[in-house]
């Protein structure tokens, strides 16, 4: 792959997000008296925003009302505590970093609200652009996000590939016209992410900057 733009997605792919995530979710679950998440079950549930790892994370049956409330203070959570465990994965700052060297252009695209996914990314990699869900924008695996994020870094589609460790992602790419390279070290693996679809898959960020 030659491209002259790489889009990211965030968490399992740029940075480990899962211990807050995980500890956001029992936090607020225990607040209410529902049973804990194990580690490996919020791996599975994310990927699909908050909404949707919070109506997991619920027991089933839960009324729509009491859903919507946890979700509100789980938000609230993870806003303030996003990165009192997260970091990036190893080698990942040092891929960036040849990136930037070789003059291409990249951002974050994440299904995280945007000012959470701005901080994160403010804070571990300064200076890359970021996008995070939005009201009234639908995230992914719609397009919308990604093809705002090329309109604004002034790319094409067949300049640009997305980059993302989820079925979720490879659904995105193909939704939005590009193409992905997966990596296997984030939150699902070679397994699921050859089954939905991705046919280019990096085990360590030194194999991705071989694909990109």
């Amino acid at each position: 792959m030659q491209h002259r733009a790489v889009l990211f997605d965030m968490d399992g792919t740029l940075l480990d997000t899962l211990a807050d995530l995980r500890d956001g979710v029992n936090c607020i679950l225990d607040r209410h008296g529902y049973p804990l998440r194990t580690t490996e079950e919020i791996r599975l549930f994310v990927g699909n925003g908050a909404r949707e790892l919070i109506r997991l994370a619920l027991p089933q049956g839960t009324p729509e009302e009491t859903m919507e409330a946890v979700l509100e203070e789980y938000r609230t959570w993870y806003r303030d505590n996003s990165c009192v465990k997260t970091a990036p994965y190893p080698g990942v700052p040092e891929l960036l970093e040849k990136l930037r060297k070789a003059g291409v252009l990249m951002a974050v695209v994440s299904n995280k609200p945007h000012a959470v996914t701005v901080q994160l990314a403010q804070q571990f990699f300064p200076g890359l652009p970021a996008f995070g869900q939005r009201d009234g924008v639908p995230q992914k695996p719609a397009p919308d996000m990604v093809l705002h994020a090329m309109e604004t870094l002034g790319v094409r589609q067949q300049e640009t590939v997305y980059v993302g460790d989820s079925e979720v992602d490879v659904a995105t790419a193909r939704n939005a016209g590009l193409d992905l390279a997966a990596v296997s070290w984030g939150f699902r693996s070679r397994e699921v992410l050859t089954t939905a679809g991705a046919q280019h898959i990096a085990d360590t960020p030194e194999q991705l900057l071989g694909l990109l």
